[in-house]
């Protein structure tokens, strides 16, 4: 199915948006539901259900968080993403400096965390059962972690030395979570531990000499901002401003010196991609000017450019219920 992707000319997503989208969620329940935020502070949901049965139809949104919304983000929403276990509950950040949890029900904010800098991505564990912590990264070098429960965001992770651009959870291991920053660095934390950090990612898996410029690991020359585990949470994809994408063991943090070519990467900011679910083998599907790169994670492979869109993509999302 994923190698014969192409534009589907039957089915359209209603759209909302006066301006650019810079997020996508679908959530994992039932697969039905998608959020976006776009560059002017909106949220929108959409039901992707075609529940006319027509061949040809539009997903209709929803509901939106529009601009005259009193609760409505002020700027660019940067990241959405449902609660993992139902869909009663989302979250979204900004570039406002803000992290809200949404009531899907009344769109009210059932809390709303604020931060010191601007907020660049959040993500909340989809396999937790003992934490309710939103891993934030932000302007601030400190990884923060905000606790559902308590409503307090005290909890940091030190370490960086500029600001976070991506965060993600494991989907293995629900007290690990990955980070990467402008500093060029990939680090790995234990949420448990004081020190917090387990370890930091190196590109040339210790085999530069400690003499040499690069003595601190780094995984990327360049800014990295974008993080992707796969499925089974045994790898960990990333990209960065130096035009690479690596994969990682996660488990023994080596570069497994996969070669994806030149990955071209302009975004000042986080970039959303996406790694597939349940396919053989896993395609990521990474935004690449105004169209989408797949590659074969495990080979380096580019297997197609989907064209469609006429200006850049910045974000992408994986619906694993139909590939």
């Amino acid at each position: 199915r994923v190698l014969s992707l192409e534009l589907n000319k039957d089915r359209d997503v209603e759209r909302i948006h006066g301006s650019g989208i810079n997020t996508l969620d679908i959530e994992p329940v039932e697969g039905r539901y998608m959020l976006s935020g776009g560059s002017d502070g909106v949220i929108v949901l959409y039901d992707l259900e075609n529940l006319s049965r027509k061949p040809s139809y539009t997903c209709k949104a929803l509901f939106s968080v529009g601009r005259s919304h009193p609760d409505v983000h002020k700027f660019s929403v940067e990241t959405v993403q449902w609660y993992p276990h139902d869909t009663g509950m989302f979250t979204s950040s900004s570039f406002d400096k803000t992290l809200k949890i949404w009531d899907t029900n009344t769109l009210q904010p059932a809390d709303i965390f604020h931060f010191e800098g601007t907020v660049y991505s959040h993500h909340m564990s989809p396999i937790a059962t003992k934490h309710c912590l939103i891993a934030v990264g932000t302007k601030s070098p400190k990884v923060q972690l905000c606790d559902l429960k308590s409503g307090s965001s005290s909890h940091i992770l030190q370490g960086h030395r500029q600001e976070v651009l991506a965060v993600s959870w494991s989907p293995r291991h629900e007290y690990v979570l990955a980070t990467g920053s402008a500093d060029g660095r990939v680090k790995l934390w234990d949420v448990r531990r004081a020190s917090g950090c387990l370890s930091t990612l190196d590109q040339y898996n210790g085999e530069k000499s400690k003499a040499s410029s690069e003595a601190a690991n780094t995984a990327h020359n360049g800014r990295v901002n974008g993080l992707c585990y796969t499925n089974d949470g045994l790898h960990l994809l990333t990209v960065g401003t130096d035009d690479r994408m690596r994969l990682w063991n996660s488990s023994t943090g080596e570069n497994t010196l996969v070669n994806y070519g030149k990955v071209c990467n302009e975004s000042r900011k986080g970039l959303k991609f996406a790694i597939s679910c349940g396919c053989n083998p896993e395609f990521a599907f990474v935004p690449y000017g105004s169209t989408i790169a797949v590659y074969t994670v495990f080979t380096g492979e580019m297997i197609t450019m989907l064209r469609g869109h006429y200006s850049t993509v910045n974000c992408c999302v994986f619906q694993p219920h139909f590939q």
